[in-house]
């Protein structure tokens, strides 16, 4: 499941943003947890916005509303949000980044929803991307009451992961009325492209990959051997080992049949 989020280790969270240090990425050599920092990942000096010289007005606007406005929640009721914003922390958890450099990613799927903003198709099988997230909230709140008898933002990291892991599994537990309108598989899809998305389009997460942001106008001068641009930093990986309770380490096709199935967003 978290596998699809992220292949750097960021798989564990809590309902107050903050998880224990037992549930964090260690440091294998000392055993101690990883602190959050402000920022993971292995480009640790390298800054997207140091690029935004090279950037006209309008790619500079852009970037820059990524980072210093957060949009506000219109579409999704607060109770919704609250929900969303705990599914979101276990389908990509940010416990490796602190609290100042954490991204908002159910505001930007938020905006998206509020603004209508698709690709242009649905699936025959699927309602709207605003119906289906606000069915699938109410499909993930029940099989938390089904399976422990408690709201999805009341349960343990692990307890959530496991009402996840049945989303994409294609087996879901309790719900039935809202799963018998709402294709799992699909929702699933749907749910992961739209964080990632989120994540992936705002600069702190450029830093974490070492992406330089837009290249325009400016452009690419290194086109061929794979050699990195001037402005790119160099690598600096560091060990890291899961925690016991992750789920991260197992793998298991999606739907439980090998069968890779796009989401609302298609598979792009």
């Amino acid at each position: 499941m978290a596998d699809e989020a992220k292949s750097h280790g960021r798989r564990t969270s809590v309902r107050n943003g903050e998880a224990a240090a037992g549930d964090l990425p260690t440091d294998p050599r000392t055993g101690k947890a990883l602190t959050p920092r402000p920022q993971p990942g292995y480009y640790p000096d390298f800054s997207t916005l140091s690029q935004e010289a090279f950037w006209d007005e309008a790619t500079r606007n852009v970037v820059r509303t990524r980072v210093e406005n957060t949009p506000p929640i219109r579409f999704f009721t607060a109770d919704e949000a609250r929900l969303m914003e705990a599914v979101c922390n276990r389908v990509l958890p940010q416990d490796d980044r602190d609290a100042d450099h954490r991204i908002a990613i159910v505001p930007t799927i938020d905006e998206r929803l509020h603004s209508g903003r698709i690709d242009g198709y649905r699936y025959a099988d699927m309602p709207s991307d605003r119906e289906a997230h606000r069915l699938g909230l109410q499909g993930i709140e029940a099989m938390a009451h089904h399976l422990y008898g408690r709201s999805f933002i009341e349960l343990g990291p692990s307890e959530q992961d496991s009402v996840l892991l049945r989303l994409h599994a294609g087996d879901p537990a309790g719900g039935d009325d809202i799963w018998g309108r709402l294709p799992v598989s699909r929702y699933w899809l749907l749910l992961v492209q739209d964080v990632l998305e989120a994540y992936y389009a705002h600069p702190y997460a450029w830093d974490e990959i070492g992406f330089g942001g837009p290249a325009y106008p400016r452009g690419y001068m290194r086109l061929e051997h794979g050699l990195p641009e001037p402005w790119e930093a160099p690598e600096q990986r560091y060990e890291w080992t899961a925690p016991a309770s992750s789920l991260s380490g197992s793998y298991s096709p999606l739907g439980g049949s090998g069968e890779i199935t796009s989401g609302q967003e298609g598979s792009h």
